[in-house]
C-alpha cells in the first residue's frame, strides 16, 4: 500500500453489525476530502473486508473476539490497543459500554457522535410526532459526521464508499456473464438478520416470476442456511464479502430487505429498492442515494423495534402488504423500462 501523508491521523472505533460499519465509510471519505484526515479503524474481523482499499483508511485493526466475552478481558485488550495506537484522537462511533471502556484506557482525545438514544426510546414508546421529526432530521451517517461537523453535511454527501479493485470487478463480470442475457441485471437479497425483517418468501418467488416474464435477468446473493431457489442464478453462500460487493457493483439495481448488503450496494453505487417493515426512517438506516426507492406501509405499530428483533402479532402485515408488483414497479422506475 502506498505511503500517505498522515496530516490528521485518527482512530475510529465501530463494532456492531456489518451495516453499522459500512455506514461510516462515506463519513470517513468526507473527512478525508474536507479535513485531510486518515484513519486507523478498529472493528470486528468479519466487517474488516468492507474497509479494504478505502481511500481514507490506512490500517484496519481487528479486535480479539475472545476479549469481547468478559469485562476483564476487554479491559486488558483496550489497554493493549491504547498502548499501540492510543496517542492519536479516537472517534467513538459506537457509543456503548465497550467503547466507553476503550475511551478510559485511551491516551489521546476522545470524540463521540450523538446517538439520540433518549429520542429513540421516547419515540419507540410514545410515537410522538416531535420525536419522529427530531430523529428524521438526520440519518446515521449524518449522526456519525456530527462527531466533528455541526450541522452535518447533506445525506447525499455521506453515501457509503466501498472501494473495489479492478481484478475483483473483472472476476464478478466474468461470473455474471452467463446470467446476463437480456441487458439489465437485478440483484436479489431475500435474507435479513432477523426473520421479522424478511419480505415473505412467496413475494420473492412472485417477483422472480415477474422478472422472468419481463426478460429482466436476476441473481440471488447473500448468506443463509440453504439457497433460496434451485436455479443457477442463486449464488447464496457462494461469495465472500468482497466478492458480494463486486457482484453488486455489476448489478443495475438491488432489491433487498433492510440489511447490511443494502448498504454494500449503496457503497458500490448500485441503486436500491429497500423493503422496510418493522424498522423506519426515524432510526436513520434508509438508503439515501438519488435513485434509491424505499417501499413501506404507514402503520401505527411501526417502528416496532430498532433492529427488527421484536415479534409480531399481526403476521408482519407491514411487509406482507408490500406487493411484488410494487417492487417490480420500483425496479422498472430505476431501470427506466
Amino acid at each position: 500500500m502506498p505511503e500517505h501523508k498522515k496530516t490528521n491521523p485518527a482512530a475510529v472505533f465501530r463494532l456492531g453489525h456489518l451495516g453499522d460499519v459500512v455506514l461510516t465509510t462515506g463519513v470517513l471519505d468526507h473527512w478525508r476530502r474536507s479535513r485531510d484526515m486518515r484513519f486507523t479503524f478498529i472493528t470486528r474481523e468479519a466487517s474488516a473486508p468492507a474497509l479494504e482499499n478505502h481511500p481514507a483508511v490506512d490500517e484496519i485493526v481487528t479486535v480479539d473476539e475472545d476479549a469481547l466475552k468478559s469485562f476483564g478481558a476487554w479491559f486488558r485488550h483496550c489497554g493493549e490497543l491504547a498502548e499501540r495506537i492510543g496517542s492519536m484522537p479516537l472517534f467513538d462511533l459506537h457509543g456503548t459500554l465497550r467503547s466507553r471502556i476503550l475511551s478510559l484506557r485511551w491516551r489521546g482525545k476522545v470524540r463521540r457522535y450523538p446517538k439520540f438514544g433518549l429520542e429513540r426510546r421516547m419515540f419507540s414508546r410514545t410515537r410522538a410526532e416531535r420525536y419522529r421529526k427530531r430523529l428524521e432530521r438526520t440519518n446515521v451517517p449524518q449522526r456519525y459526521a456530527m462527531t466533528l461537523d455541526t450541522p452535518p453535511p447533506p445525506a447525499d454527501r455521506l453515501l457509503p464508499v466501498i472501494a473495489m479493485r479492478d481484478g475483483e470487478l473483472d472476476a464478478a463480470r466474468a461470473r455474471l456473464e452467463p446470467l446476463r442475457r437480456n441487458g439489465a441485471l437485478v440483484a436479489l437479497h431475500p435474507y435479513a438478520t432477523h426473520p421479522s425483517k424478511q419480505w415473505p418468501e412467496d413475494h420473492w418467488r412472485r417477483l422472480i416470476e415477474l422478472l422472468d416474464r419481463a426478460n429482466i435477468d436476476w441473481f440471488v446473493v447473500g448468506r443463509a442456511q440453504a439457497p433460496f431457489i434451485a436455479r443457477q442464478q442463486d449464488l447464496t453462500n457462494e461469495t465472500s464479502l468482497r466478492e458480494t460487493c463486486a457482484l453488486l457493483a455489476e448489478a443495475d439495481v438491488m432489491v433487498t430487505n433492510d440489511s447490511g448488503p443494502m448498504h454494500l450496494a449503496s457503497g458500490v453505487g448500485t441503486p436500491v429498492v429497500g423493503l422496510f417493515g418493522p424498522t423506519a426512517r426515524a432510526w436513520g438506516f434508509f438508503p439515501a442515494g438519488a435513485e434509491d426507492i424505499v417501499l413501506e406501509r404507514k402503520m401505527d405499530c411501526r417502528p416496532c423495534s430498532l433492529h427488527g428483533g421484536a415479534g409480531c402479532a399481526s403476521g408482519l402485515e407491514c411487509l406482507a402488504s408490500i406487493s411484488p408488483e410494487a417492487a417490480m414497479g420500483a425496479i422498472r422506475t430505476i431501470l427506466k423500462v
